[in-house]
């Protein structure tokens, strides 16, 4: 209870800061360059999950602990959610300061390619009945979706000509002034504890969820 309150709090804070706090970039349209405290958290905290969950498949696959795929299935899921509003709130700067929401940039396009890729995890989950054959699969897909992210997030952009306004979205760019900096890392911050608030509700629904299947089935607890 004392955490999400002070989750909020903190959120409030940040949300407050970011447009009356904080001053605009130089170089973009009037107030474009605010997106910065939402759009890259929500691209860390993608990679964060992605991360968990293939450290989390990992585990089951060498232990077979049911609890283990819990964390791995809701890394994934919130994982896809924060790269969904990464991708909608790029798109959104993207129309502001180029003029059309979809510019087929390269780190456009290798988001897309990350989203499907992991919507084709969870319909490998879905499309298997016997549990435990589901988290085995989805363990191994997960390992091997992961070796896409770090290709598909930090080298592609890098190696193709891009809209993307690098510097800018650095925190170690000298032209980032004290303020921006401050929000910036308070919402990466208040972004990581959202995170981990919405994880841990998540492993707790599909630990729920998991018990009364098994005593529907009779399924012996192996966790």
């Amino acid at each position: 209870m004392i955490f999400k309150l002070l989750l909020t709090m903190w959120m409030a804070v940040i949300i407050v800061a970011a447009f009356f706090y904080a001053g605009t970039a130089a170089g973009f349209p009037g107030q474009t360059s605010r997106i910065l405290f939402f759009h890259v958290p929500q691209a860390w905290i993608a990679t964060l999950a992605f991360l968990i969950s293939m450290i989390a498949s990992a585990l089951y696959l060498a232990k077979r602990k049911v609890e283990t795929d819990y964390v791995a299935q809701s890394a994934a899921e919130l994982g896809f959610l924060f790269c969904v509003l990464a991708t909608v709130t790029g798109s959104i700067f993207a129309k502001a300061t180029w003029g059309s929401f979809w510019n087929w940039d390269p780190r456009q396009t290798s988001i897309v390619i990350l989203l499907m890729i992991y919507g084709a995890y969870f319909a490998l989950r879905s499309a298997v009945s016997d549990p435990e054959r589901s988290r085995v699969f989805a363990g191994v897909y997960s390992i091997l979706a992961f070796a896409t992210v770090p290709f598909l997030v930090f080298i592609v952009p890098r190696i193709t000509a891009s809209l993307h306004p690098e510097d800018t979205m650095s925190p170690v760019n000298p032209g980032m002034d004290p303020k921006t900096l401050k929000v910036f890392l308070g919402s990466l911050l208040a972004y990581t504890g959202l995170f981990i608030w919405m994880l841990r509700l998540r492993i707790r629904l599909l630990r729920l969820k998991g018990l009364r299947v098994r005593d529907l089935y009779h399924e012996p607890d192996n966790e």
